[in-house]
């Protein structure tokens, strides 16, 4: 049986993993390594080609070095949907049993076509008797078994699958923030998840179909760009600063898509404020390649009138020499799904 975890994080454009070891003061990462993916082989958070997802997984293994082959995965996309739901207690065993029947008028789709999950977030006691509270979870069964499927192909054994705004809570609840009611958001390639974690629990869970591939995609579309072209140019520009007269129709750009982003991380915040009065998240934490994007975090604080930070994730957690994240300083954020999903299991 291995000693070590290893997390696997299928991304728009890259594909990441993180081997961790829990040692006797605390959780220690003993190996991390990324590798990009052609675009288009991810599409909005779902595995599109498998082929060409195995090949980058296979050269993820070898540059990596990892000890072994079995990994967590995560999953999050638009076809995973996550609500809260109280049910008429009984034991998580049974419990996870029933969900079929529980649900099957709630889905979106067939209960056979769905991959269900439940989270226990608290009990109460009422004239209905003992209740338990927490989120319900269902995937597409067909997303969850494309990730898979690229996985094996590449000669790995995923050993559990997990939602990665839960892999995204987890790795921020090891430190002080697990004692305050926080707004999580990964600004990934093509989906942004945002979670509210109020003293260590999940709250609210939402993917947004929205990310920084999407400013590169739309700076490529109107100026007629190479996407690595338009990348450059975005990380050039940033939002909300002035440019140069030659830049202006980039910024214009990416000022457009930017805003429509951050509307949608605002909308959600507010959402949760008006459901929960008197427990509004009181900071907001930034992870993932978006949240580099140069006046992003000054925008939404301006937005959402909160303070905005860009993670710590390694506050709480060593780092072996073996990881060699050296290149990776910076913008060890782009870690913490990956990472996350590695503390899903104490090995």
């Amino acid at each position: 049986m291995a000693t070590s975890v290893i997390g696997l994080d299928i991304g728009t454009t890259r594909v990441r993993a993180v081997e961790l070891q829990h040692g006797r003061s605390g959780p220690v990462v003993l190996r991390y390594a990324e590798v990009p993916i052609p675009l288009g082989a991810v599409r909005d958070g779902e595995v599109a080609d498998p082929n060409a997802v195995a090949i980058a997984l296979r050269q993820l293994w070898a540059h990596g070095k990892f000890s072994h082959r079995d990994v967590v995965m995560g999953v999050g996309n638009q076809r995973v949907m996550v609500r809260s739901l109280s049910l008429p207690w009984m034991p998580m065993t049974q419990l996870r049993a029933a969900l079929p029947f529980q649900v099957q008028d709630t889905l979106p789709v067939a209960v056979e076509d769905a991959v269900l999950d439940y989270f226990p977030t608290g009990e109460s006691n009422g004239p209905e008797g003992r209740m338990l509270h927490g989120l319900l979870v269902a995937a597409t069964r067909d997303t969850v078994q494309a990730n898979l499927g690229a996985a094996e192909t590449a000669g790995l054994r995923p050993i559990m699958v997990d939602l990665n705004a839960f892999a995204l809570m987890r790795v921020h609840m090891l430190g002080p923030l697990a004692d305050r009611t926080v707004a999580l958001v990964d600004i990934g390639g093509a989906t942004t998840n945002v979670v509210i974690a109020e003293h260590g629990v999940p709250r609210l869970v939402r993917t947004l179909p929205t990310g920084g591939q999407y400013v590169t995609d739309a700076i490529a579309a109107a100026l007629k760009l190479s996407a690595s072209e338009a990348e450059a140019i975005k990380r050039q520009v940033g939002v909300g600063f002035a440019v140069p007269p030659e830049l202006e129709a980039a910024a214009e750009v990416v000022n457009h898509v930017t805003q429509n982003m951050v509307e949608s991380i605002r909308n959600t915040l507010v959402y949760y404020a008006s459901s929960n009065p008197g427990r509004v998240a009181e900071l907001v934490v930034l992870t993932g390649g978006g949240a580099y994007l140069n006046g992003l975090g000054q925008y939404l604080s301006s937005a959402t009138r909160m303070s905005v930070v860009v993670a710590d994730l390694f506050a709480s957690v060593g780092v072996a020499k073996s990881a060699a994240l050296a290149p990776f300083q910076g913008v060890e954020s782009t870690l913490a799904v990956s990472l996350g999903l590695a503390l899903a299991v104490a090995a």
